[in-house]
């Protein structure tokens, strides 16, 4: 009696590492072995640099905001301040979207935390 090789799945498994690899370079791409270290490798790199990415726009739009508050006259910390007592409810990502595209009204939310700071430090 033959022995049997359970060919098709293996085949079908071996396919789709393949699949998944093409595109890599020389051997990650064609030699199966290979091709399974290198996209488990990949998997583990996508894994930890979609976290990656929220942390890099994070500190992209800080250092954006930062910027723009600099040309109003202010820190980063004190525009924030003056914008949470001010009654201003606005997240990173469209400050420093309107930092970029749209300085004038920036400005105006700038001067709208400088006067919240002023009447702060008043009373």
């Amino acid at each position: 009696m033959p022995r049997a090789t359970y060919k098709v799945p293996s085949r079908r498994r071996r396919k789709k590492v393949l699949k998944a690899t093409r595109g890599y370079r020389g051997g990650r791409s064609k030699l199966y072995r290979t091709a399974v270290e290198a996209l488990h490798r990949a998997l583990a790199y996508a894994y930890r640099d979609r976290k990656r990415r929220k942390r890099d726009f994070r500190r992209l739009w800080i250092m954006r905001i930062n910027a723009a508050a600099r040309l109003s006259g202010l820190s980063y910390s004190r525009l924030l301040m003056g914008l949470r007592r001010s009654g201003v409810k606005i997240n990173r990502k469209l400050l420093a979207e309107l930092a970029v595209n749209d300085p004038p009204a920036f400005s105006k939310l700038a001067e709208l935390a400088k006067e919240a700071l002023e009447v702060e430090s008043r009373a």
